[in-house]
């Protein structure tokens, strides 16, 4: 367990900017982080991410309260966000980069994450077999910080209006219940 009894997910799924997006509006969740893993250490920079060619994923890395959500949870809320049947891509963004993975940082972890795959493969929920890389969490690099709350500071921009924002109206739909409550100002 991280500080102050949380505990730390580390998933890519697309656009870092999609999963940050949802992840920071759950109940349980103290911090989310867009940056990288999975890749070369010496390349960190968004721009050599982007090239593809480094290795790394896009990710986000969740400090969250288990108590107040689980790891399961966050998985199941991660798997309904994109589609983990296409093999290094999410619909218009394409390569190695955007890859649906789960860096577990944990033996248990790893356990939940096979067994969330194995569920949602018996449902049948996707036409094609679910192709989401399960492997240790090594090290997550930081983005810059112009990355951090991107869509909260962005969101008239067109690719949040014409991507994030209809993911973030499914998280409403079907994650209600784990949302942060609204507050009106």
């Amino acid at each position: 367990m991280g500080e102050q009894g949380r505990e730390l997910a580390t998933v890519g799924g697309g656009c870092f900017w999609c999963l940050e997006a949802a992840f920071e509006q759950l109940q349980g969740v103290a911090e989310v982080r867009s940056g990288f893993a999975g890749g070369d250490p010496r390349v960190t920079s968004y721009e050599a991410v982007c090239r593809g060619t480094s290795g790394h994923a896009e990710v986000v890395q969740v400090a969250f309260q288990p108590e107040l959500i689980g790891y399961r949870t966050l998985l199941e809320v991660f798997f309904s966000l994109h589609d983990p049947t296409t093999l290094n891509r999410q619909g218009a963004d394409v390569g190695s980069q955007y890859r649906s993975a789960i860096f577990f940082h944990s033996p248990e972890q790893h356990a939940t994450a096979t067994s969330v795959i194995t569920d949602l493969t018996r449902e049948r929920i996707w036409p094609d077999p679910m192709v989401t890389e399960v492997v240790p969490f090594e090290q997550f690099f930081p983005a810059d910080a112009h990355h951090d709350a991107y869509y909260r500071r962005n969101s008239g921009q067109p690719y949040c209006r014409a991507v994030i924002a209809p993911k973030l109206a499914k998280l409403r739909a079907r994650w209600l219940p784990l949302l942060r409550p609204v507050v009106q100002t």
